[in-house]
């Protein structure tokens, strides 16, 4: 179902799949879903096939239509960046919405997103923190210009998942290219740093390279943080050879413009897995 919400004198809109099974009286977690630019919510839930882990799981799935189709990711070169527009508040705005009239936990309460909705989920991550048990950007790097100024109230999980052979916003950092493109990105190796550090963890991670489930041309090696206090954790999956992708998600344009999807990890259901060991 689609919904309305008044922040700032902007009306917004997002979808709302409620589980098909949701226990009667229970509190609900809440994955956050935010679309890639020139996208929106309802794209989204088909890219990431996110609605049938939530009746598998039990948790609300939300898809927020962006402004313009995009985010205020911090890199100043999207519609909503140019425009000014507050969509760290429309976040929040629209937890406190959830928790009021759809029984959502709000101890439980995530966010993923890929590109700018990526991106953007990082940015979240610095600045919503007290709202948001864990974050799981794909193929969205932390904004450079956000780098410095990244303090989250709290320390916070975080799962990310890139490919490597990225052609719109580059793995090893840089200019973001194509229709939604503009500003820079850090590298996927100093956004898990930062991140790692952020969160009081050891800088060097354990990586691993993960056992081919399927001969597609991508694999993935998994780098895990250590030595994190108890309740935290970051973890970085790189897909060798994947493109600017959903693992397991739609192939939603020709490979010559966006690259390989991998099919070595469904993203949405590992993303679910990382995020139920969380909360505030």
């Amino acid at each position: 179902m689609t919904r309305r919400l008044v922040v700032d004198g902007r009306t917004r809109t997002f979808t709302l799949h409620r589980p098909a099974a949701a226990p009667a009286g229970r509190l609900l977690p809440v994955v956050l879903a935010f679309h890639g630019g020139f996208g929106n919510g309802s794209g989204m839930a088909g890219l990431t096939h996110l609605d049938a882990v939530a009746d598998q799981n039990g948790f609300l799935a939300v898809y927020p239509d962006g402004y313009q189709r995009s985010w205020n990711d911090g890199r100043g070169s999207t519609p909503a960046d140019r425009a000014g527009v507050d969509d760290v508040a429309f976040v929040a705005a629209l937890i406190d919405e959830l928790v009021r009239d759809e029984r959502a936990d709000p101890r439980r309460v995530y966010a993923t997103g890929i590109s700018n909705g990526g991106i953007f989920t990082e940015r979240l991550g610095c600045e919503l923190a007290d709202r948001l048990a864990a974050i799981a950007p794909v193929a969205g790097p932390m904004p450079a210009d956000l780098v410095a100024g990244c303090r989250p109230a709290r320390p916070i999980g975080v799962l990310e998942i890139h490919g490597t052979a990225d052609p719109i916003v580059p793995y090893s950092g840089g200019h973001v290219n194509g229709r939604g493109g503009g500003g820079q990105v850090a590298s996927v190796a100093a956004t898990g740093e930062l991140w790692r550090r952020l969160d009081g963890c050891a800088a060097q991670p354990d990586v691993r390279p993960v056992a081919d489930r399927v001969s597609d041309g991508t694999h993935l090696s998994v780098a895990t943080a250590v030595g994190c206090p108890d309740g935290v954790g970051v973890v970085v999956d790189s897909f060798t050879g994947a493109g600017h992708t959903w693992p397991s998600g739609r192939q939603y344009l020709p490979k010559a413009l966006i690259g390989r999807t991998s099919r070595q990890l469904d993203a949405s259901r590992a993303i679910w897995a990382f995020f139920a060991d969380y909360h505030r």
